[in-house]
């Protein structure tokens, strides 16, 4: 049995995978709330569960957590686990059900597995930029995954793009995800409805509270300038940071994962278009190619556990 867990900030996902494939031969869902002991207890029960669907011994297991994972299996911190923070989740894990367990960050994991099963096919530098309720990242460099020298790679959510704009939760002012994640839209489309600015989301979703993703991407689909010009302007944003990370990077494909892929092409084609007015010397590289994510929710827990496969063989 070769087990992964993508454990978020509000729910801890498990899949029985197929280590030669990548098939998803089973998966199960349940609440991260807690502290440190009652999720490795969530964990357990969990696994107790698909053992006894499915028998067999655990091979190895893969944890993709959303923060600082240590490649020591300590979770250093969190802002949207609070209750893990500094909690040795993989030991723990690991003396539990006698397997070999390996933590990694659940943006990390999940550019592993599109490197193997999904949009990063074909590729060997690329960056995966994961757009949910924050940010986060994943690299693949010359086929290699990196890390970093602790596993804390990727946390380019909370990189600073403006020193002096507005505070985020989590202390720092004007961090990239403060807008350019599925929070930041959501902020910026409430706060334009609000003043009025935004007619169509009102009328479709009938209040400020009520509108949503769905909202923009149906006002979109009808043409409305005023969401048209929303959107531009979020696509400038996490085209912004994209360009940042070429800079450094140099990659030949950017995927674009996490929940607001739902929204589709309109999402691609206006990164792409951002893209190549924000990187310096653009008319004078090779094209970044933007695409799609491919594997959605599964992503996270897919990589942990091929990447624990891969460090047990």
């Amino acid at each position: 049995m070769l087990l992964g867990f993508d454990v978020g900030g509000t729910n801890t996902r498990l899949l029985l995978i197929d280590p030669r494939t990548g098939e998803v031969r089973d998966r199960d869902r349940e609440s991260s709330a807690g502290p440190g002991p009652v999720l490795l207890e969530t964990l357990i029960r969990m696994i107790e569960r698909m053992q006894t669907l499915h028998g067999g011994e655990i091979s190895a297991i893969g944890l993709g957590v959303a923060g600082l994972a240590h490649r020591s299996g300590v979770i250093h911190y969190s802002p949207n686990l609070p209750e893990l923070v500094e909690y040795p989740l993989g030991s723990e894990l690991a003396v539990a059900t006698n397997a070999p367990v390996q933590v990694m960050n659940d943006a990390t994991a999940a550019a592993w597995a599109e490197a193997k099963h999904g949009g990063g096919r074909g590729s060997d530098d690329f960056i995966l930029a994961s757009l949910g309720t924050g940010i986060g990242t994943g690299f693949v460099s010359g086929g290699h995954l990196i890390h970093g020298h602790n596993g804390f790679e990727g946390e380019t959510g909370h990189m600073v793009v403006d020193a002096n704009g507005p505070m985020h939760h989590t202390g720092q002012q004007g961090p990239w995800e403060y807008y350019a994640s599925g929070s930041a839209l959501g902020l910026i489309r409430r706060s334009q409805a609000a003043a009025g600015l935004f007619p169509a989301a009102l009328s479709l979703a009938g209040s400020v509270t009520a509108i949503n993703g769905f909202t923009v991407t149906e006002a979109l689909a009808r043409g409305d300038k005023e969401a048209q010009r929303i959107f531009d302007g979020f696509c400038r944003q996490v085209a912004q940071g994209l360009a940042n990370l070429v800079m450094i990077f140099d990659p030949e494909r950017i995927l674009l994962g996490g929940g607001l892929t739902d929204i589709g092409e309109p999402l691609r084609a206006g990164v792409q278009s951002w893209l190549e007015r924000l990187t310096l010397g653009s008319a004078h590289r090779p094209s970044i190619e933007v695409v799609m994510a491919e594997l959605g929710d599964d992503a996270g827990a897919l990589g942990a556990a091929l990447w624990a496969h891969e460090s047990v063989e």
